[in-house]
């Protein structure tokens, strides 16, 4: 006999479909099917990862515990069947632009979700804090709490919702705030010094946190790695008449035989990398940058954390005073 459907997909749940919960799915496909997706899939799968970037790490690590945590042998393949019919029928429109995709209904902007009691356990204001709100009959959407948690890190960082040292310069006059956390600064605050220990993006995103970290790498004698990352950066963003000189410096600098900063990439990236430069073009080197990204993410970015280096910005790190009203 069939098994029978997983209450997770019965439609009589009414199971609102969020972006979130598509990108998981369509992580978990991806990394499950080894990344041959659906053409939809793939354009939906490329739209999120550019609209929600920035949660993207938690989008990939939610689809990697789905999938350790999937069913035994034997009824994986049903489930995954009423999964992917599942998001054919309910699957939201991916759009670019400012809103989300909640309930069935396209909002723009931030929807601001009540907060409930009750049987939940607490009671919460009209915006929190207090329990996740869901419905009786399903468990919460998968994903929602840890997201949460993820998102909460980010309050004490951010200027209009919790207020900022010395003072708020969209308020006031005083733009020393921004003179603070300028791109450059010889001393960083030390918001700002935390901040790098939220993910990698964040450090790497940060143009004086990525200065630290090379000065780390040097030490560690790998900072080819991080200039190599750089260099795909500016062929990714710079101008298209300059694509095939930086493509032949990169090449002459990191990949070539004997290269003077050569990078330690797998023959199957190299390869598809040295295929790829006989035409070259902006993306040629997205295999091998997103190896060495991976490379320093999971290698050389836990030890710049654990490192005298960091330890020495955070203790050395501005809290700035608030400046006093006349």
């Amino acid at each position: 006999p069939p098994p029978l459907q997983t209450p997770y997909f019965w439609t009589s749940t009414k199971w609102p479909a969020t972006e979130l919960d598509y990108a998981i799915y369509l992580a978990k496909k991806n990394i499950r099917k080894q990344g041959d997706l659906i053409e939809h899939e793939k354009d939906n799968y490329n739209l999120l990862h550019k609209r929600i970037n920035h949660t993207w790490d938690f989008v990939v690590m939610q689809a990697r515990e789905q999938l350790r945590d999937a069913a035994p042998a034997g009824a994986g393949g049903a489930i995954d069947c009423q999964e992917q019919a599942y998001w054919l029928v309910n699957r939201p429109p991916v759009r670019m632009g400012w809103g989300s995709w909640v309930g069935g209904q396209w909002v723009r902007g931030w929807r601001v979700q009540p907060w409930a009691g009750g049987e939940d356990g607490g009671a919460g204001s009209e915006h929190g804090p207090g329990p996740v709100r869901r419905a009786r009959g399903f468990p919460p959407a998968p994903g929602t709490v840890l997201y949460i948690k993820f998102n909460e890190q980010y309050v004490p960082h951010d200027p209009i919702m919790s207020g900022c040292l010395p003072s708020n310069p969209w308020i006031t006059d005083d733009t020393t705030y921004w003179a603070m956390n300028a791109p450059t600064v010889p001393t960083p605050t030390k918001l700002r010094v935390e901040r790098w220990g939220f993910n990698f993006s964040e450090l790497l995103t940060d143009p004086l946190g990525r200065a630290q970290l090379l000065d780390f790498l040097k030490k560690e004698f790998s900072a080819e790695n991080l200039s190599f990352w750089e260099a795909c950066e500016e062929l990714r963003y710079g101008e298209q008449s300059r694509i095939t000189e930086i493509v032949d410096s990169i090449y002459q600098q990191f990949l070539a035989p004997g290269a003077t900063r050569w990078v330690n990439i797998d023959s199957k990236t190299m390869e598809r990398t040295l295929e790829g430069i006989k035409t070259p073009h902006r993306y040629v080197m997205d295999d091998a940058q997103m190896h060495i990204y991976m490379l320093m993410k999971k290698d050389s970015y836990p030890r710049f954390l654990k490192s005298e280096l960091y330890r020495n910005l955070l203790a050395e790190a501005i809290i700035p005073p608030e400046t006093k009203k006349r």
